[in-house]
C-alpha cells in the first residue's frame, strides 16, 4: 500500500461521476454535476490535510489518539484503484468507529473488498473499527458478504408531478415547529411497532425543522384539513445533482397503512417551485414499506451504501 499524490477536488469529482447510476446522468448537465461533486469533495480533502480540524475531532471524540490519526488517507490499494479512506463514528459515538470509503478512482467491484478491508485495518486499526462502508450504484445485495445500508431514491421533480392523489390529502406550508411533539410521537409509534426502525430513521431536530421552515420548503400534511404529518426538503446538491434533499416524511400512526406514502411524494413534487431539480432522499434498504412507496411514486434507486464487517471484528 502506497501513498499517491493527493488528488484535486476536480479529479475526485471525475472519479465520482464515473460511479453514478446511468439513469441519473440525464438529470443534470455533466459540467454542473462535476462542479457540484467537486464542491462536495472539498471537505474530504480538508479532512485529509487540516490538522487543526483533525485536532478538533480528536478532542470532540475524546479518544486517546493524536490528531494525525483522524486525517483522511488517499491510498493506492490496488494497481488500478486508489481510495480515500476516513475514520468515522456512527451517530458520533466513540464506541462505534467505522472506516468510510469516501472516494475511489473507479467504481468499487466485489474483488476490491478484501484489499479495502486490509487497507482500512492497517490505516485505522488503532481505533478498532468494526465495519467498512462504501458506495456503489449497484443494486442492494450485489456484494456478497456485505449488509446493505441506506439507499438513494430520486427522480426529477417534473417527472413526479403528474400522478393522482387522494382528495382528502393536501399540503400547506409549515409556519412554525408547533407540531414537532406530534411528529416525535409518530416516530415513537413506528419504533414500537418496528424494532429495527430506530437504526433506519430518526426525526430531525427542532433546529433542522426550523431551517427547512425558513427555506419555505417544509409542509404540513393535512387529511380533511387536519394535521397528520410533515414532509419537507432543502435545496442543496447531493451526489452532484441539483437536488431537493428530503429532510422529513412522517405520518401520524392513524394514517399509515392507507397507501398515502406515494401520494406524499406526488403532493410534495407539485408544491415545489423548481421542477428541474431532483427530489432525492435516503431510505434504509430494509425499510420495505418506505422503499415501495418511493418506487410507486416514480423515484428510482440510484445506488447506496453497504457495510463490510472487518476481519478483526469477527475474530
Amino acid at each position: 500500500m502506497t501513498l499517491p499524490t493527493l488528488p484535486t477536488a476536480a479529479a475526485l469529482a471525475r472519479f465520482s461521476f464515473a460511479a453514478q447510476h446511468p439513469v441519473s446522468l440525464g438529470w443534470c448537465s455533466e459540467s454542473q454535476r462535476l462542479s457540484n461533486l467537486a464542491d462536495e469533495h472539498a471537505f474530504d480533502l480538508q479532512l485529509a490535510t487540516d490538522l487543526e480540524l483533525a485536532a478538533n475531532r480528536a478532542q470532540w471524540m475524546n479518544i486517546s489518539q493524536p490528531p494525525e490519526a483522524f486525517l483522511n488517507r488517499w491510498l493506492s490499494v490496488r494497481p488500478d484503484l486508489d481510495a480515500m479512506l476516513s475514520i468515522r463514528f456512527e451517530g458520533g459515538n466513540p464506541d462505534k468507529p467505522f472506516v468510510d470509503v469516501s472516494a475511489t478512482s473507479r467504481p468499487v467491484l466485489p474483488a476490491d473488498l478484501p484489499v479495502l478491508s486490509a487497507s482500512a485495518q492497517q490505516t485505522y486499526g488503532v481505533f478498532n473499527p468494526q465495519r467498512l462502508r462504501f458506495w456503489s450504484s449497484a443494486e442492494a445485495g450485489a456484494f456478497v458478504g456485505t449488509q446493505p445500508d441506506m439507499r438513494v431514491l430520486a427522480a426529477p421533480v417534473r417527472d413526479l408531478q403528474p400522478r393522482p392523489t387522494p382528495p382528502e390529502l393536501s399540503l400547506r406550508p409549515t409556519l412554525d415547529t408547533s407540531q414537532l411533539a406530534a411528529a416525535r410521537e409518530a416516530y415513537a409509534d413506528v419504533d414500537r411497532l418496528h424494532p429495527a426502525h430506530p437504526g433506519q430513521a430518526r426525526i430531525f431536530s427542532e433546529e433542522d425543522l426550523q431551517e427547512t421552515v425558513d427555506a419555505g420548503t417544509m409542509f404540513d400534511v393535512l387529511r380533511n384539513g387536519e394535521w397528520v404529518g410533515y414532509v419537507g426538503v432543502l435545496p442543496k446538491p447531493k451526489h452532484g445533482l441539483n437536488a431537493y434533499s428530503l429532510q422529513e416524511l412522517i405520518l401520524a400512526s392513524a394514517c399509515r397503512g392507507r397507501g398515502y406514502g406515494a401520494a406524499l411524494t406526488t403532493l410534495l413534487a407539485q408544491a415545489l417551485p423548481q421542477g428541474d431539480r431532483v427530489l432525492l432522499g435516503t431510505i434504509h434498504a430494509d425499510n420495505r414499506g418506505a422503499r415501495q412507496a418511493a418506487l410507486q411514486a416514480g423515484r428510482v434507486d440510484i445506488g447506496g451504501w453497504s457495510w463490510l464487517p472487518l476481519l478483526h471484528a469477527l475474530a
